[in-house]
């Protein structure tokens, strides 16, 4: 028993002024030591052990005012509104208020394409981000299958959730049957390339479930130099986290 009154565990949540902090062990870490996760909205505090789990709860404590400043910097949460205009692949989306289904209208003359969505507040915001879903699982579909198409790999199993931690998952089938694949909604609000990026990187993993050499390369034979995508995602990730939280 420690000095927090129990013992710790890997994946235990501590709350230090009012944030959550995640204790983590790494068994390839050489020290203790703080990051914020953007994503998730919390910090991880890692540790080389088990045994060292207090040691990292206890610097968690330390940086009390360190973690209040990271998460001070992160986008606020908001609700979506009529009125609004937002991107869903890189394209103007108009927010418009309306009965019946929630629904995509595309207009025919080219103009901007409108969500109509019943209520307000959060129930709006549900409505909107449903609508969402739909077009990103129309559209990562779609992807999916061309890149699966080129790397001669059987068109996977798609869905698309609300991820939290990863923006893509996969999940290979035996012996050259068709594996899974799983998307988070929130692609839909980043760059079309971007979303692309990410079909791309988790059909390679059809060909080699791993981040070695040749992953890279079945990467950049289908969409290029990949930094640029990682780097957007790094940098705006916790932006489209926000939305509708």
């Amino acid at each position: 028993m420690g000095p927090f009154g129990r013992s710790l565990s890997d994946g235990d949540r501590l709350e230090v002024a009012g944030a959550p902090v995640r204790l983590k062990v790494n068994r390839r870490a050489r020290r203790v030591s703080l990051r914020l996760d953007r994503t998730k909205r919390e910090v991880v505090a890692t540790a080389p052990s088990l045994r060292r789990l207090p040691e990292a709860a206890a610097f968690a404590h330390e940086r009390a005012g360190w973690i209040a400043e990271r998460l001070a910097e992160l986008p606020q949460a908001r609700l979506l509104a009529p009125g609004e205009l937002i991107e869903v692949f890189g394209r103007p989306v108009r927010l418009e208020s309306g009965s019946g289904r929630a629904r995509w209208v595309e207009p025919i003359d080219g103009s901007t394409p409108r969500i109509v969505a019943m209520g307000e507040g959060e129930g709006f915001t549900r409505a909107v981000i449903l609508v969402i879903r739909r077009k990103a699982t129309e559209v990562l579909t779609a992807r999916t299958a061309h890149y699966a198409e080129r790397l001669g790999a059987p068109m996977p199993k798609v869905t698309v959730a609300d991820a939290k931690s990863r923006w893509g998952s996969c999940k290979p089938g035996p012996r050259g049957t068709p594996g899974q694949i799983r998307y988070s909604w929130r692609l839909a609000l980043a760059p079309f390339e971007v979303a692309d990026y990410v079909a791309a990187h988790e059909c390679a993993h059809l060909r080699e479930l791993n981040h070695g050499p040749r992953f890279w390369a079945h990467v950049r034979a289908l969409v290029g130099d990949e930094r640029r995508y990682r780097a957007w995602l790094r940098a705006e990730g916790a932006r489209l986290h926000a939305i509708g939280k």
